[in-house]
């Protein structure tokens, strides 16, 4: 719906993708609060070895795993994300975060093409977004772990301690 409404009227694209970024956001926080009460009956239907999978996911990389499963193409599972994050009780605030960044990326980007290349953005988008998405995720995990290993770089000497 995004890119037929930025193809039809171009100028009016940042409403879009701020409409539709903040609709997935309350529809996700929606998801999660059910999820949260539901509990692990709400993965039932997902395979185990795939809630394995992302709860292992979540619990090393926490909200980063979110955000990342945000701007990966489909049919990567981004529900099973949004509903594990409810089960596992994900801290609210940090979860909307991620899913609001990273729809406002997806949705920009989708935005932008609409409004610059009209009806031929679907074809494009189609051929190279799975290259952008994946080549994003390895830039925010890149980022994520180079700033954990700056973090750990930078241990405080202990003072005092005279040997």
């Amino acid at each position: 719906m995004l890119m037929i409404l930025a193809t039809a009227r171009p100028a009016w694209m940042l409403i879009y993708v701020a409409a539709a970024t903040v609709g997935s956001t309350i529809g996700c926080v929606c998801l999660y609060k059910i999820s949260q009460k539901a509990g692990q009956r709400a993965l039932d239907r997902f395979s185990e070895s795939k809630q394995k999978r992302v709860k292992d996911l979540i619990d090393r990389y926490d909200v980063l795993s979110v955000l990342v499963a945000c701007v990966l193409p489909p049919p990567f599972p981004f529900k099973l994300f949004v509903v594990s994050s409810g089960v596992f009780r994900l801290n609210l605030l940090r979860f909307t975060i991620a899913i609001a960044a990273g729809r406002t990326f997806r949705y920009l980007l989708e935005g932008y093409l609409a409004a610059r290349y009209g009806e031929h953005a679907k074809e494009i988008l189609g051929h190279y977004y799975p290259w952008i998405g994946l080549s994003l995720a390895v830039l925010l995990v890149a980022i994520f772990v180079g700033k954990n290993l700056m973090r750990r770089g930078r241990v405080e000497p202990v003072s005092g301690v005279e040997g």
